[in-house]
């Protein structure tokens, strides 16, 4: 059984038909469903007595073992609901956790997919081991109920989140390190991001040849997957397919995949995938541009593919200036074909555009500079004069980000020469 919060009309049965994809990819059958008004929720169960009651009756004569609440409820809430519907109730952030734990496949996915339910968890505890208290024997006055089994819940969960949080924390450095030897390399890297479902898997398999898993489920795929992308004018890049979005995707979330996400927040681009076919792809846009905020990643440059124009014959294969000029948007189909040209000659476009590439000269005294230079991996070439030397630069721009916004000495002299050398930085 479904419940679905009336928060207006159009919204509410979109916002319904979304809730069953997501019941449908937890591998749940979908026997009914109950719209409850959700601007005044209850304390005790959210939903009003009433709809309580009719809920109740329509689970019973459905026979669904299972409620769940396409909202956040309090942990007092569950379990009322649990205990006056006699039957098991899942909140939203309860379902996509569990989504999350079926696709989890990665090491440091599984962790944090079991830091985030155990965070959910800690606040669900329930004293339902109270016949196991434990004594604390010994001297006069020290009798009576020791450490209950609720109480020892808490602190191995508590003790469990620690532990997977160091292990994220090790997790995370080895991501960082992995992305400065590509930096140092200078492949620019390309997050692909969008709503969840809106094709990204298949137009990454459709651009780099890969076979990661692709289906027509929400949050098909959870773990990171990079590739290398060839055949670009502006040389190769790695492309990285992230964990799709959706609306009030929860907090707990997004801070346990940080290391996941991390791979959009350092990307050189995004590739914002977007489902063309989908009538509310507007709000969708918006959602996903809501969560890259949330990340810190919305100053990175994007460059937006509407996808499946294959179901929309009024839709061609086009490349066209949005937002003033300043972003591109490209039409194509990753399952015909179609645009995908187009999106690669835009990508290649893109990518010369963040790239700082050109021959500069340094004068002896900027030694230092031309340390920082070697140690970013950005020099390709060098040769040494009498005055000095000449460095062919190489790099991504946000590798030489320091040294361009910088204040100091160097970040004036790496000007001076980037100018004097007509490399546009």
């Amino acid at each position: 059984m479904l419940v679905q919060p009336n928060v207006g009309r159009t919204e509410t049965e979109e916002a319904l038909a979304e809730f069953a994809d997501l019941a449908r990819s937890a591998g749940a059958s979908v026997l009914g469903s109950l719209i409850a008004r959700g601007d005044a929720p209850s304390p005790r169960y959210w939903l009003g007595k009433g709809k309580v009651e009719e809920l109740k009756t329509m689970r019973q004569s459905l026979g669904a073992d299972l409620v769940l609440v396409n909202h956040a409820l309090t942990p007092v809430q569950e379990r009322n609901l649990e205990k006056h519907l006699e039957c098991r109730v899942v909140d939203r952030t309860g379902l996509i956790l569990d989504i999350f734990a079926q696709r989890a496949r990665s090491h440091d996915g599984k962790l944090q997919v079991e830091l985030a339910q155990l965070k959910h968890l800690s606040t669900r505890l329930v004293r339902g081991w109270t016949h196991l208290e434990r004594q604390r024997g010994g001297s006069i006055g020290l009798r009576g109920p020791g450490e209950t089994q609720l109480e020892i819940d808490r602190r191995l969960v508590s003790r469990r989140v620690k532990q997977l949080e160091r292990r994220l924390d090790k997790v995370g450095v080895q991501r960082t390190q992995a992305r400065r030897a590509r930096e140092r390399n200078a492949v620019p890297i390309i997050a692909v991001v969008g709503y969840t479902n809106a094709g990204k898997s298949t137009l990454f398999n459709a651009l780099t040849q890969a076979e990661v898993y692709a289906a027509d489920l929400l949050f098909a795929t959870l773990d990171p997957t990079l590739r290398k992308l060839e055949g670009l004018e502006s040389g190769p890049a790695v492309l990285a397919d992230t964990v799709g979005f959706v609306r009030d995707l929860p907090h707990d979330l997004i801070a346990a995949f940080r290391s996941t996400l991390a791979e959009a927040r350092d990307a050189d681009l995004l590739l914002h995938v977007i489902d063309a076919h989908d009538p509310r792809r507007e709000e969708r846009i918006d959602e996903v541009n809501q969560v890259l905020a949330e990340i810190g990643a919305d100053d990175i440059p994007q460059l937006e593919v509407w996808n499946k124009i294959d179901l929309l014959p009024e839709f061609a294969p086009r490349r066209e200036r949005i937002d003033a000029g300043r972003r591109e948007r490209v039409y194509a189909s990753a399952v015909t074909g179609a645009g995908l040209d187009l999106l690669r000659a835009a990508l290649a476009s893109a990518l010369g555009g963040t790239r700082i590439e050109g021959e500069v000269h340094l004068p002896h005294t900027a030694a230092r500079l031309r340390a920082r230079l070697f140690a970013a991996g950005v020099v390709r070439a060098e040769s040494v004069g009498d005055d000095g030397w000449k460095l062919t630069l190489s790099a991504p721009r946000v590798v030489l980000e320091p040294l361009l916004g910088g204040s100091d000495a160097d970040a004036q002299l790496f000007a001076a020469a980037l100018k004097a050398a007509d490399i546009a930085a």
